[in-house]
């Protein structure tokens, strides 16, 4: 039967020809078969020479697959990110020339005022040059409630230097950057020192002990207080307060060791001499000159040894109050601080040649110093083996501490709230390279249109 079916098939062949293969699916135009292979490279393959080859299946097919595209119209190709960015730029800018011109050209006064009132410090002295508008924003009254308004976190340091004692030198942790600002004249050649801070205004004192100044070091505005009633010839330490619900008015207190002080009131621009301390106060106070006071809620509080402990003034009533608190063994060198209504105590331990900064916090129960931080043990063996003396130019929430020996002197910060130390950068005067060693300092709130 097989034999039968070929010799059939045979005859047919031999009666008819050979049978045409099926024709080729052409594309229609104006379409193109291209073909993009795995090197990236164009080919085309010409079909029309031997369309009935099978051969050109078995050699193409495989190979990649094929895209029908239009011959006049040009591939998509995948922008650079620059090239994007740049023409939404572009579009952006076109689009809103409108809007510059109708809405921001009558941009209401207190609103652009409340938004000055919250930039950054020192951004705001780059932008008084824009326009004498924007430079009168310090005498401004509106301008002054705005910036009522704001609470800065952080506060500054203004310190001074051993080098250029009547020029002033402020650093902003936020951008950890020094500050130059030209010093305000002081109308005296006496040298003049901080003591205090309040309100955006920090407090001197000459280095005779009889004349007062009050300065804002972001405006220069300057200001020496009127003669004091009580004659000092001694050492004073000196507290600084001001108004919290307005911030327009403040006052000055200071303290002797003998139990005699004072207290002056911008208000009225007086001198006040209350009397002599109550009999409940052990004197001599026995001061702590080293050790800035601290003000909570009103009270100051005052640094003292002999007995070790701590001795108050309420601003409003008048009342004093001292509490014996032992100091910590092998303790020295040690400064009041205080953050978000506790105090604290910083201050150098040193055992045999080991030495160590040491954070306390007051227990108000016990009347006892409790050890809450100590430096890193890595920065404390820079100064294994040397006399170290430390002095605090800044205890409001954030700490600055001077470490000095006879050939190193660096600065270390310390956030009491956050627990954490680092390291402040050296102060350097500009188109200088020589580091400046810091003599005092204190810290104080920036405020723009703080009045002394």
């Amino acid at each position: 039967m097989l034999r039968q079916l070929i010799g059939q098939v045979q005859e047919f062949v031999d009666l008819y020809g050979t049978p045409l293969p099926p024709p080729l699916a052409t594309v229609p135009p104006p379409y193109v078969l291209r073909h993009q292979p795995l090197n990236d490279s164009w080919c085309v393959p010409n079909l029309e020479d031997h369309p009935f080859e099978d051969d050109c299946y078995k050699l193409v097919m495989p190979a990649a697959k094929f895209k029908m595209i239009e011959p006049e119209i040009d591939l998509p190709t995948k922008r650079a990110r620059k090239d994007r960015t740049r023409g939404k730029l572009t579009e952006t800018f076109a689009s809103n020339e409108t809007m510059d011109s109708e809405i921001w050209k009558e941009f209401p006064k207190d609103l652009y005022e409340t938004v000055i009132a919250r930039l950054p410090v020192a951004t705001f002295f780059r932008f008084r040059s824009v326009c004498q508008k924007w430079n009168s924003l310090l005498t401004s009254n509106s301008f002054s409630v705005q910036c009522a308004q704001v609470t800065r976190a952080q506060p500054w340091f203004y310190t001074r230097t051993h080098e250029n004692v009547n020029t002033g030198a402020m650093y902003d942790p936020v951008s950890r950057k020094w500050h130059h600002l030209t010093a305000p004249v002081v109308p005296t050649k006496m040298i003049i020192l901080p003591v205090a801070s309040a309100g955006g205004l920090v407090c001197f004192l000459d280095i005779s002990y009889k004349s007062f100044y009050v300065c804002n070091p972001l405006t220069r505005s300057f200001r020496e207080l009127r003669a004091r009633s009580v004659k000092v010839w001694s050492r004073v330490v000196v507290g600084m307060t001001s108004n919290e619900i307005s911030g327009e008015s403040y006052r000055i207190m200071w303290v002797r060791s003998d139990g005699e002080y004072e207290i002056y009131d911008s208000r009225n621009n007086t001198w006040t001499h209350p009397g002599g301390m109550p009999a409940c106060i052990n004197l001599p106070l026995s001061l702590n000159f080293r050790s800035q006071p601290v003000t909570i809620a009103g009270c100051m509080y005052f640094l003292r040894s002999d007995p070790d402990g701590i001795v108050s003034y309420d601003m409003e009533t008048g009342t004093w109050k001292q509490f014996t608190v032992p100091a910590p063994v092998h303790l020295r060198d040690h400064t009041l601080a205080e953050c978000g209504g506790r105090i604290m105590l910083a201050g150098l331990l040193t055992k045999n040649a080991a030495t160590c900064v040491v954070i306390w916090e007051l227990q108000k129960m016990t009347l006892l110093w409790k050890e809450v931080d100590r430096m890193p043990n890595l920065w404390c063996l820079e100064f294994y083996g040397k006399h170290i003396k430390m002095s605090c130019l800044g205890n409001k929430t954030l700490l600055m501490l001077s470490l000095r020996s006879k050939m190193t002197n660096r600065l270390v910060g310390y956030d009491i709230a956050r627990k954490e130390w680092f390291k402040v950068p050296n102060c350097v005067l500009p188109n200088s390279r020589k580091r400046q060693w810091i003599a005092c300092g204190t810290a104080f709130h920036p405020c723009l249109t703080a009045k002394a």
